[in-house]
């Protein structure tokens, strides 16, 4: 107990006990039950005053209290000075604010009607039981942002087509404040839900301790009461912004009551007077929601002064944590496994990695130009990312042999091929055509062209002349013609054989009447 906190009646009991009893400190606050600091203070400020006892007979309780505290509230009075409940719980909510601390301020300022300190928490917890809101939570300022999505839809009319599709509702409250955001988006995948959190730190201009979402399945993979699992793009944008996700637990609308009470006020007082509009544009829905979204946030409380934007101003805004420099963009994760052929494939596009992670499982990150590759969190490739079927393939991802042959280009070939003669020329022409990636018959034309080291380039060109016309496209059924020497054979022309139409010994139609 401080020295501003003790009463009229302690006050003159203090100086009798001092001035006529002669008592010393230790002794008086052992009988009047007033801390030693306290006492000193009060003696000190006695002999400041020139006080001696008896006290003059004019001098009375609340005169005497006014020498001691000038700026005290001195008025006596059998009534309790209440305490502005709504103030004391919105103070509560901001940072370091404790009811110890409320209470000392509301008996300096009311020292003669005050409750003392556990009264104090008592009527707050009194009052609190008879509001409307829970409050079980206890929120402080810059802490929690609920994020939800609304169970109505708006309907969006193409006005080309005529087909209606239903846009979804995200909602994004702090929990002090209960400032409200909400906006519409096509879908509720993963990269709307991801660019709708963005979107709600950019409106309120910072960043919370921790974002609350229910389970749902594009911000929690795996839901679990006591160990939930993130998506790995979702932590990626918690860990951008320097923010904690905390899902809700299953079956718990409690966790996040600040949502569903949000939701609620969204649905009744946005989308309810949006069902008579038509729009043919998501932007439409937009621009009208966010005209909405400013009448809600300024609409004065039922039971706290003030409003939610006011309350924002006063709480929230400065505590939350400024934004990064560049805001997060989107980027999909995927857990891949490295081939044989040590590429990784991600939207019908093959792209490379060093050739020792073959039979892996390495993560993925695709952005909207860069394809990532990462092995143990450590960087092991990186591509443009490619929005067609093909196959990227870095040279120095490969081994020695290979990338001898990664040197070879279909044009390169082609020259070779023609230079041995034209049939060989029309042979590999029609393998490189064959495959979907030329590349994949690189190794089997090159096959074919090194045979010209053993073969003089006439017998290769007959060979594949033999090849072209019997439609043999193995290499070995080449090497099985020059190793025949079939090649060399003289050309015979192509019998046909035909049997007659018409002969004794053949049976017509007529015969079988």
């Amino acid at each position: 107990m401080s020295a501003k906190r003790i009463a009229m009646r302690k006050i003159r009991e203090i100086l009798r006990l001092r001035l006529e009893a002669g008592l010393s400190v230790r002794q008086i606050n052992a009988s009047a039950k007033v801390s030693v600091g306290a006492i000193q203070k009060l003696l000190k400020k006695a002999d400041e005053l020139s006080l001696n006892w008896p006290l003059p007979a004019e001098l009375d309780d609340s005169q005497l209290a006014t020498l001691f505290y000038p700026q005290a509230d001195t008025t006596v009075s059998s009534r309790y000075q209440v305490p502005d409940w709504a103030s004391v719980h919105q103070e509560l909510k901001r940072k370091g604010v404790t009811k110890l601390l409320l209470w000392e301020e509301y008996t300096q300022r009311f020292p003669n009607r005050c409750f003392c300190y556990s009264q104090f928490c008592d009527r707050y917890a009194q009052w609190g039981k008879k509001q409307k809101r829970s409050m079980r939570q206890h929120h402080r300022a810059g802490e929690k942002c609920f994020v939800d999505y609304c169970g109505p839809t708006v309907p969006v009319v193409s006005p080309t087509t005529g087909e209606i599709r239903q846009v979804q509702i995200f909602v994004a409250v702090l929990g002090a404040s209960n400032y409200t955001y909400a906006e519409a988006t096509f879908t509720q995948s993963l990269p709307d839900w991801l660019q709708s959190h963005v979107r709600t730190f950019e409106f309120f201009g910072g960043t919370p301790e921790l974002v609350i979402p229910d389970n749902l399945k594009s911000g929690v993979s795996s839901a679990c009461r006591y160990d939930p699992e993130l998506n790995p793009s979702y932590q990626q944008l918690a860990e951008h912004y320097q923010i904690a996700v905390m899902p809700a637990r299953p079956y718990k609308p409690k966790d996040k009551a600040k949502a569903e009470v949000g939701v609620q006020i969204v649905e009744r007082w946005i989308l309810a007077r949006l069902r008579h509009y038509t729009f043919f544009s998501l932007a439409e829905v937009n621009q009208c929601i966010r005209t909405l979204l400013m009448a809600l946030n300024n609409k004065p409380f039922k039971q706290l002064p003030g409003n939610r934007c006011q309350a924002f101003e006063y709480l929230d805004r400065p505590a939350l944590k400024p934004l990064p420099l560049h805001p997060y963009h989107y980027v999909a994760i995927k857990r891949v496994k490295v081939n044989i052929d040590y590429h990784v494939q991600f939207e019908q596009h093959h792209y490379s990695v060093p050739h020792q992670l073959v039979g892996e499982t390495l993560e993925l990150h695709a952005s909207d130009g860069l394809i990532r590759v990462y092995f143990r969190q450590q960087l092991v490739a990186s591509h443009p990312r490619k929005r067609v079927p093909g196959t990227t393939t870095e040279t120095g991802h490969m081994p020695l042999k290979h990338s001898h042959q990664q040197q070879w280009t279909p044009g390169r070939l082609k020259q070779w091929a023609q230079d041995l003669g034209p049939e060989v020329l029309r042979w590999v022409t029609a393998r490189l055509e064959e495959k979907a990636h030329p590349e994949q018959a690189y190794r089997l034309c090159l096959g074919l062209l090194n045979l010209c080291r053993t073969y003089p380039a006439t017998r290769l060109n007959n060979s594949c002349r033999l090849a072209n016309q019997e439609g043999l496209n193995r290499l070995k059924q080449i090497k099985s013609i020059l190793e025949s020497r079939r090649d060399e054979l003289p050309g015979h022309p192509i019998v046909t054989l035909e049997l007659p139409q018409d002969h004794e010994n053949i049976r017509g139609p007529q015969s079988f009447h």
